[in-house]
């Protein structure tokens, strides 16, 4: 790698890339400053080492790979899987994948699973999503943390032990199993036709649309569908409302279309628009697929983060479900779907979790939920979402600070000892009122940023309170 600075040691150097790489739930990086395929290949050792140590051998069914469209996954890819099968741990290698996808190859196969992406990060950055089999996830307090101390003893060293057989390498095709088993679980088969525009961002909804949506009765105006890394169209981010205008601009353009779907890069995470171009609120959406699950298995519990709207847990209780409010990411949702027995998890950030998916996040699968409702009623879908959108929010505000400790400590200072305020730390700073209002304030897991988001009972609080803050967070 060639992010060494002036007078640092290689081990230093190394030490130094491993932490910035090493995040809350995955590992990401800019490829070739701080991933290349050197490096992939020790942190494929560190997995399988990792592994092997759990199971006293190797996994039974090996390590499955997957990878996005970005012009350094293949590469990064093949690297990860010479670590691998330098353990004698077997890989099947599925090829092009949503990491949805990848989460379903490593249920279905009961295998640990690696999907290379950087999900919604501009080009130049690349990453790795872990799981254990069966999608369980591998966070920094589920394996992360060894897998960076195995990758801070130096170039090698997971793999220096092993003088056995190498594993093997095979390829399997999966997409058309993925678009069976998301079907077997939400029926569309004799929906009334939607015409919908999906915006796959040049990312890899566009290889998983035609497979899971194509066969339904759908009119599909397709957006971007060409895989390409470069992002040459808008970045594959659309929890960035700038990432959402040409959707928003079809949607409109048409003037007969039912729904509006944007996929992030990896398309895992899916955000969606209504009949008149406006965008409708991941909120809303955890609201309307928590009341669908719920019908299913009343008196269930449904997790939501603790950024997700206060009016899920309000409709969750109401539809006799219990709510249950975790911290941002999704290693912690998964966590705690195990730990509650969860049928469903939402997130403020359009990743939605399902008991039925092996508690995994699928874009996807909300989708056709979405779907499913929208056709079972007649209602046009902003009047049929109105029902679960009740408060304010200022959507996630970022900033760049120096020191964002520090900040985050002087915005604690002028709201806690206020009487009408409650304070908690389970993710950042929730500053809460006895109105309802609340804001949360928190460092990305993933960029050096600050993230703001606020929720009042009207547009013009959630202004007064945004302004407020972010007075303090960019002094």
């Amino acid at each position: 790698m060639s992010s060494s600075i002036a007078g640092e040691t290689a081990d230093a150097a190394r030490s130094r890339v491993v932490s910035q790489v090493i995040k809350a739930y995955d590992v990401r990086g800019l490829v070739g400053e701080q991933l290349d395929a050197a490096f992939v290949r020790d942190v494929g050792a560190a997995f399988a080492t990792l592994l092997t140590a759990e199971s006293g051998g190797a996994p039974a069914n090996g390590v499955v790979i997957g990878r996005d469209m970005r012009d350094s996954s293949p590469e990064l890819a093949a690297a990860f899987a010479e670590g691998v099968t330098s353990l004698g741990v077997d890989v099947t290698d599925i090829g092009l994948a949503s990491t949805d996808m990848l989460y379903y190859a490593s249920g279905a196969l009961d295998a640990p699973g690696a999907m290379f992406t950087a999900s919604h990060n501009p080009a130049a950055y690349n990453g790795i999503k872990l799981c254990r089999a069966g999608a369980s996830p591998v966070g920094q307090d589920t394996g992360l943390d060894e897998i960076a101390a195995l990758l801070d003893r130096g170039p090698g060293e997971a793999a220096a032990g092993h003088d056995g057989p190498r594993g093997t390498v095979s390829e399997r095709d999966m997409r058309e199993d993925y678009a069976a088993y998301l079907h077997g679980l939400v029926d569309l088969s004799g929906i009334r036709r939607l015409s919908i525009v999906v915006d796959a961002g040049n990312g890899m909804a566009g290889y998983t649309v035609p497979a899971v949506l194509e066969p339904l009765p759908l009119e599909i105006y397709p957006l971007y569908f060409e895989l390409d890394g470069s992002f040459p169209n808008h970045e594959a981010n659309p929890l960035n409302p700038d990432n959402l205008v040409d959707l928003q601009r079809e949607v409109s353009t048409l003037k007969r279309v039912d729904v509006g779907l944007a996929f992030d890069g990896d398309a895992d995470r899916v955000f969606l628009v209504d009949e008149k171009g406006d965008a409708v609120s991941p909120s809303a959406i955890t609201a309307l697929v928590a009341t669908r699950e719920l019908a299913k298995e009343p008196g269930a519990t449904i997790i939501h983060n603790l950024i997700t709207s206060r009016a899920v847990p309000e409709i969750v209780a109401e539809q006799g479900g219990k709510p249950v409010r975790t911290r941002v990411g999704h290693s912690f949702i998964k966590a705690t779907m195990a730990e509650t027995g969860a049928i469903f998890g939402g997130e403020h950030s359009a990743h939605y979790y399902f008991r039925d998916f092996f508690r995994a996040d699928s874009g996807m699968l909300a989708a056709l939920h979405v779907l499913a409702a929208l056709a079972e009623q007649d209602k046009p879908l902003s009047e049929f979402m109105a029902q679960y959108s009740r408060y304010a929010a200022s959507g996630e505000v970022n900033s760049t600070v120096d020191d964002p400790a520090a900040r985050m400590a002087e915005v604690e200072q002028l709201y806690g000892d206020r009487d009408d305020v409650t304070t908690d730390t389970l993710d950042g700073l929730t500053v809460s009122f006895d109105s309802g209002d609340w804001f949360n304030l928190r460092p990305s897991n993933t960029e050096p940023l600050l993230r703001l988001n606020v929720e009042a009972a009207d547009a013009d609080a959630v202004a007064a309170l945004r302004d407020e803050v972010l007075a303090v967070v960019r002094r």
